[in-house]
């Protein structure tokens, strides 16, 4: 009778706990003592010695607070570490190690984005240095956990807290017929999101098919009358959208009102890239004097009242990373600048330790701020080399997406088949990527997909789209 795969994991698993069993049983009854042997007769045969684990033979999952954290450790180690405000990062298990005492082990892993060492380290004893681990309602009784757990991460530093047996997060094992093992061979698993909660865009703008402006709110879709127009940003109340006309050599900005479906020009000039404030009081754009491309700002009220805020050059307006900071491009695309209400640069992080060696800077480079974690930003970029399975598109490029963590310097692609992605935007949720994709055939559509990578489908057939609310 042949055992399948999953039999022979429960059963493995079942022996090496009955391995770990061993030695406290040793020490309840003593061996009889052997009888003589008799002249001329053999030894009798010696068994060989009992295994000895290196490997808590069960799920595990490690967590803390003040961040929240988690780790899931299975029957072959580390599979993902969990932060709040920040997507998943698969694990790749390697060797387990028996540390000085029994009870103490620590698991090697690799992180499948970066390619660094990840370090989890577990014993088995009582630990009180996690509250709960935001997978369940309450703490054990006494407030005590089984296992203190930390893990090690190259990049983000060390976190430590405790852990509790966590079957019911793993997949199921089960003794399975054999047929059906060849079944699942044949036919692989869908990979299933972290993501269980979101909420889709309500208001969104984009460029529909024949590059007219269209403001969505709900269902009802509205085209922007006038000549087209691009820089769309719609107001985070969902009500308003601000973008950039040109007529001749003259450029404009003008403001969409969805309620009364009318246009108004608000600015006529060399200006460009207006960017609403986090809770709609103010915009920034970009005005051209004295040869830059220098940030002014007007409250969103009175655009009469428009003042200079950083008389430098720029290349381009990426948001805001707070009610009082601004992000934006330097020329030449040299650096990201952090500038404050003052108009002063708080924070310079160079391009090229942004883009790292596989992105590029340039035209197709947007910067998206994460709506809830300042720290971590979305990158748009082309690629150097594009990897196998992205279109090249863009004059023989091929675009991509990847995020960025300031504080741990991670850089992560997020990478997505068959498209070249551009444009790239957060949902208000936090959890979704809406993109403009490209594939093979050059056909050009607005895309979703999860921050975890998987969910993967097509949104809109416009393309540059922005997120109102």
């Amino acid at each position: 009778m042949r055992i399948s795969l999953p039999a022979q994991l429960s059963l493995c698993t079942l022996l090496v706990s009955g391995a770990l069993l061993l030695p406290s049983l040793g020490g309840q009854a003593k061996p009889s003592p052997a009888s003589p042997q008799a002249p001329g007769q053999k030894p009798p045969l010696m068994a060989p010695p009992s295994p000895h684990s290196t490997h808590y033979p069960i799920l595990l999952l490690g967590f803390g607070n003040q961040p929240n954290w988690s780790v899931r450790i299975g029957l072959k180690g580390p599979e993902r570490f969990d932060r709040d405000g920040y997507p998943p990062i698969p694990l790749e298990p390697g060797e387990v190690t028996q540390e000085a005492t029994p009870e103490t082990w620590t698991y090697r892993a690799k992180d499948s984005a970066t390619g660094v060492a990840v370090a989890v380290h577990v014993s088995r004893e009582a630990c009180t240095d996690a509250v709960n681990d935001t997978l369940t309602t309450t703490p054990p009784l006494g407030g005590k956990y089984s296992f203190k757990v930390s893990i090690d991460h190259a990049q983000i530093g060390s976190l430590k807290g405790c852990g509790r047996i966590a079957t019911e997060l793993f997949p199921k094992i089960s003794n399975r017929p054999d047929q059906e093992d060849d079944d699942t061979k044949k036919t692989p698993p869908v990979p299933v999101s972290s993501v269980t909660k979101f909420q889709s865009p309500v208001v969104v703008a984009y460029l529909n098919a024949n590059l007219q402006l269209t403001f969505k709110r709900g269902s009802i879709v509205r085209t922007v009358p006038g000549l087209p127009g691009y820089d769309l940003a719609p107001s985070h109340d969902g009500k308003k959208l601000l973008f950039t006309r040109e007529e001749g050599a003259v450029r404009s900005i003008s403001e969409y009102d969805y309620d009364s479906n009318s246009v108004k020009e608000l600015l006529r000039s060399e200006v460009r890239n207006p960017v609403w404030s986090p809770d709609d009081s103010r915009v920034a754009y970009l005005n051209h004097q004295g040869g830059k491309w220098q940030i002014w700002t007007f409250p969103s009220s009175d655009p009469t009242k428009a003042a200079i805020l950083n008389p430098d050059s720029f290349e381009s307006i990426q948001g805001w990373s707070d009610l009082h900071t601004l992000l934006a491009v330097t020329v030449s695309q040299t650096d990201l600048a952090s500038i404050g209400e003052d108009g002063k640069v708080t924070q310079a992080l160079p391009i090229k330790d942004l883009c790292g060696p596989d992105f590029l800077p340039g035209a197709k480079l947007t910067i998206r701020v994460h709506p809830t974690n300042p720290d971590l930003v979305l990158v748009s970029a082309l690629f150097v080399r594009a990897p196998a399975g992205v279109p090249t598109v863009e004059s023989g490029q091929a675009g991509g997406v990847f995020f960025y963590e300031f504080r741990s310097k991670r850089r992560a692609p997020l990478l997505i088949a068959n498209l070249s992605a551009t444009d790239a935007e957060w949902s208000r949720d936090g959890f979704q990527i809406l993109f403009t994709g490209t594939d093979s055939s050059k056909r050009r559509g607005t895309y979703r997909v999860f921050w975890d990578g998987i969910g993967l489908q097509k949104y809109a057939a416009g393309t540059s789209l922005v997120v109102g609310l």
